[in-house]
């Protein structure tokens, strides 16, 4: 990171706070993939695909015209200001590991235009075959088969609209069968432990580094009334709960460079004949990756794809 500023006000009517992290063009993708670990809810602003000769260019605002369309920034929210700092010193040493080069602005937005705007757009999300992520407030009528998770987008880190979440919820309803030990490294708001749950998994437990993805994670289980699911903190597979054996499926919804570190170590918490569900992998870095597991002795299984985005599924 090269710099970084706090501006607004942070007053009794100002209850969320915005990081906006603003890169060079060509580090867009990089830094999606990194917010996307805070949070899977993102507003990307990127210019750069703007044709000025197109018949509407009058229809389009002035600001936007002109925009600086070599840089590109990506907002994440976080509810009220505990946990901001947790928060905003984890963002900074995932860009810095990932070697970015940014600024990162933080600053506070009324309840009012950020919570209820969300609340027009966000909709029931049908993921794979039965699981449909529905927003906590509304009103859902459930088909016969359909898995229901329900999720608040006010409480962050993930609701599945990202595309690195749906691969990996995609895949669990093809690899969670029923009676699986599930571990999910780096669990962000806990969705995929509280989705392998309600799939059938006998044991789901959930990591991440960050203490707020933790707190997080805990109510969103908690609310989920899934009694088989723990969420602690650690620092990738360090501190993972071997004590009772190993896992049946494991997911990684991280980024490239992260699942690289972890590759080598992954094995002894794998059981005989399970899987690693990789996910956070720009496309263009999918080979990177399976090269890595290869070395260590992984075998291909499955690739996923959803846009830019690629989920590996891996076993010995």
């Amino acid at each position: 990171m090269d710099k970084d500023y706090v501006c607004g006000d942070y007053g009794s009517e100002q209850e969320w706070t915005r990081l906006r992290v603003t890169v060079p063009l060509c580090e867009l993708d990089s830094l999606v993939a990194v917010m996307s670990m805070i949070n899977n809810y993102l507003q990307i602003e990127d210019y750069s695909d703007i044709d000025l000769k197109t018949c509407y260019g009058d229809l389009i605002d002035e600001s936007i015209l002109n925009a600086d369309k070599t840089i590109a920034s990506v907002s994440v929210y976080l509810a009220g200001k505990d946990g901001v700092q947790d928060t905003v010193a984890y963002l900074r040493e995932r860009l810095a590991a990932t070697g970015l080069h940014g600024t990162l602005e933080i600053s506070g937005v009324n309840e009012e235009d950020w919570a209820n705007s969300w609340k027009e757009y966000y909709k029931p999300i049908h993921i794979g075959q039965r699981i449909v992520i529905v927003p906590a407030w509304e009103r859902y009528e459930q088909a016969e088969g359909e898995i229901v998770v329900r999720m608040d987008p006010g409480m962050a880190f993930g609701t599945g609209s990202h595309e690195t979440t749906r691969l990996v919820i995609g895949l669990l309803e093809s690899y969670v069968k029923g009676g699986e030990r599930v571990l999910d490294v780096g669990c962000g708001s806990g969705i995929l432990a509280i989705c392998a749950s309600k799939l059938g998994a006998k044991l789901c437990r959930a990591y991440d580094i960050d203490p707020v993805a933790v707190k997080v994670a805990r109510d969103n289980i908690m609310e989920s009334g899934q009694g088989n699911i723990t969420c602690d903190q650690s620092d990738l597979l360090r501190g993972v709960d071997l004590s009772d054996g190993g896992y049946d499926v494991i997911c990684a919804n991280i980024v490239a460079d992260i699942i690289i570190r972890m590759t080598p170590d992954v094995g002894a918490y794998l059981n005989e004949g399970g899987v690693i569900l990789a996910s956070g992998i720009i496309s263009e870095r999918a080979d990177d990756v399976v090269a890595c597991f290869e070395e260590h002795g992984f075998r291909m299984i499955e690739r996923a794809e959803d846009n830019d985005w690629c989920a590996l599924v891996v076993g010995r």
